[in-house]
């Protein structure tokens, strides 16, 4: 898989195996497959039952570390694994299995980071105006036009030869006037004038999709083949 800026939750969730395993926690995404193989065991077990899912609740999000709980008995803190202990975290009781050796835990090592989770997606359309087909893409808002582009070459390997325009309120126009504007590649959708209007359908008690934007993508030249 071509590795991204941004993932959205339902692509983290496809890697969800022990030998392709995704997850995501404080903000990142994490391929923690090869880990996983390295450490096999039952430390290893609940770190593979919850992958392709958000783990940030294992973690308190101002250290970083994984929460405590108080131990009733000892009022020590202990760690809060109601999962089970997993890997790395160390043990309440000693032991000669647990490795002292480790500097960095897992979820602490940024070797493992494959990019960021995005924080909210959003619908939009695309349709080639010159075969007709449209097809709907779930985005990371936070991407910029060029990277919607890089999505859609799995659909259209000659997407990078397209103009992208999308229709907006004429430039000093009024009233109803609109066109067909070309988009900036390095701005977002909503920095393009492309607003995500989701939200005010939910609150309407409507459906989130009842309306998506359409991008138009024109052809141009065929650059993309040698």
């Amino acid at each position: 898989m071509r590795l991204q800026q941004y993932y959205t939750p339902y692509e983290v969730a496809s890697h969800n195996t022990p030998t392709d395993c995704w997850l995501s926690f404080n903000g990142g995404v994490y391929d923690v497959t090869q880990l996983l193989q390295e450490h096999p065991g039952s430390l290893a077990e609940p770190i593979l039952a919850a992958a392709g899912t958000d783990i940030s609740h294992w973690f308190d999000p101002t250290t970083g570390d994984v929460r405590t709980c108080c131990d009733p008995d000892t009022q020590l803190p202990l760690p809060y694994c109601p999962q089970g202990l997993f890997l790395h975290v160390a043990p309440v009781e000693p032991t000669s299995s647990y490795d002292c050796s480790v500097q960095v835990p897992w979820w602490k090592d940024i070797t493992l980071r494959v990019g960021l989770l995005s924080s909210k997606t959003r619908l939009v359309r695309v349709k080639n105006v010159l075969t007709e087909q449209e097809d709907t893409l779930e985005v990371p808002s936070e991407e910029t036009v060029g990277q919607v582009r890089q999505r859609y070459l799995t659909l259209n390997a000659h997407a990078e030869s397209y103009t992208w325009k999308a229709l907006g309120r004429t430039a000093g126009g009024a009233g109803s006037q609109f066109e067909f504007r070309e988009l900036d590649l390095n701005k977002t959708l909503q920095e393009n004038g492309v607003v995500d209007e989701s939200g005010a359908f939910e609150s309407l008690d409507m459906p989130s999709d009842y309306h998506v934007p359409v991008l138009h993508v024109y052809w141009n030249d065929d650059l993309t083949v040698a």
